[in-house]
């Protein structure tokens, strides 16, 4: 199985014969992407994003595909996943999962342009008419209450309906007395500016030890939050039902986790309500699907994570589609320059915080590599862990 099959025949996608990779330079980020090439003339798509190792990634990715895709057929897909994820021996991890979630976005890209149907026709089809999403990255600048109340306001009359920040700074492990008052106060001024029928999110980014989550569980129960994202590490998982039990409110995560495997012990623990897969780093279609799967079967809701480009928006959309126990969907997009949908024509639009109905084959995207070239990356880093990391000034 581990080895390319040349002698079934290749279905209406025919046989890999190459795969590249591109990288676009944004204000806040590098994004990576895979495209890959069939000798009936077709090209697929994937977005291999990470958020500090975007070459190295791309690097893994070209490697991966000399190695266990040229000559393959896209439409052997759970046999690609395998070929990829076990092929190299030493498999899962942050680059691994990012590559190999590129690849499979390819993959369906690939099959839905050979069908001539839009990827979610191939992923469980649709089972609602639109995907909701929330807006994150919004709240740049100054992090004081009212710069964050008018950020906050400015986003909602965008058309979202639901929003999503990290109020706590640099805080790790603890808070500080006046900066745990701080960051709520921001809180209470972000659900003030937008009212109650926002749906307002609280991002931990996995920061904080247990008695810190725990009181900032009781801080935050005035504020009719829609879940309070990652509030510990996940070397913590073991913790993460008892600060349920202690929660008015969900408790979500899971974009740490690269696969099934990885999600075992979350599954196993009952660590949150909501899980939190992203389509460029958890397997593609093909794995998150499966996690939505075992997710139903605890009784937990997904909500994807999506801290990239809007590739990953669109594909995301896709996938969600098709996922019965899906909740609603992470996008950056309104945070980012316009020619980075100059640079990937098609993605979907967003309208009074939802977005429609795929209708093009595939992915329904191209790269422009007209637009790659005049937006190098920048390779540039921004510390999450220090002061003002929120404005995503990077050095």
């Amino acid at each position: 199985m581990l080895t390319v099959n040349r002698t079934r025949p290749a279905g209406p996608a025919g046989r890999i014969t190459r795969v590249e990779t591109l990288m676009l330079g944004t204000s806040w980020r590098d994004f990576g992407y895979v495209r890959v090439h069939t000798d009936e003339g077709l090209t697929g798509i994937g977005e291999i994003t990470h958020p500090y190792r975007v070459s190295e990634v791309c690097a893994l990715t070209e490697a991966l595909a000399r190695r266990h895709l040229i000559g393959a057929d896209p439409f052997d897909i759970e046999e690609l996943w395998l070929r990829v994820y076990q092929g190299d021996f030493l498999r899962g991890g942050d680059m691994g999962g990012v590559a190999l979630s590129g690849l499979d976005q390819a993959m369906y890209d690939l099959m839905g342009k050979a069908l001539g149907v839009p990827a979610y026709r191939l992923t469980g089809g649709a089972c609602r008419d639109d995907v909701r999403v929330y807006a994150n990255g919004w709240y740049t600048g100054e992090r004081e209450p009212e710069t964050f109340a008018a950020k906050a306001k400015e986003t909602v009359a965008k058309g979202y309906t639901a929003l999503k920040f990290d109020p706590f700074g640099p805080g790790l492990h603890e808070l500080e007395r006046a900066e745990l008052r701080r960051s709520v106060d921001l809180v209470a001024a972000v659900r003030e500016a937008i009212g109650p029928d926002i749906d307002l999110f609280i991002e931990g980014h996995a920061r904080f030890a247990m008695p810190t989550a725990a009181r900032l569980v009781r801080e935050l129960e005035p504020f009719d939050i829609g879940w309070f994202e990652e509030p510990m590490p996940w070397t913590h998982i073991e913790r993460y039902a008892e600060l349920r039990q202690r929660a008015t409110f969900p408790i979500s995560g899971g974009e740490h986790f690269h696969n099934r495997y990885e999600y075992k012990q979350l599954f196993a623990t009952n660590a949150v309500d909501i899980i939190q897969p992203d389509l460029s780093m958890a397997g593609g279609f093909t794995e998150v699907r499966k996690l939505a799967a075992i997710a139903d079967t605890h009784g937990m809701l997904v909500a994807p994570h999506n801290s990239n480009s809007p590739l990953c928006t669109t594909v995301s959309v896709h996938a969600a589609l098709g996922i019965p126990n899906f909740k609603i969907l992470e996008t950056f997009d309104g945070l980012l320059e316009p020619f980075v949908f100059d640079a990937l024509k098609g993605t979907l639009p967003m309208e009074d915080g939802r977005i429609g109905l795929p209708t093009a084959p595939g992915l329904g995207v191209e790269l422009v590599d007209e637009v790659f070239e005049e937006h190098p990356p920048s390779h540039r880093f921004w510390n999450m862990f220090a002061d003002g990391w929120e404005k995503r000034n990077r050095t």
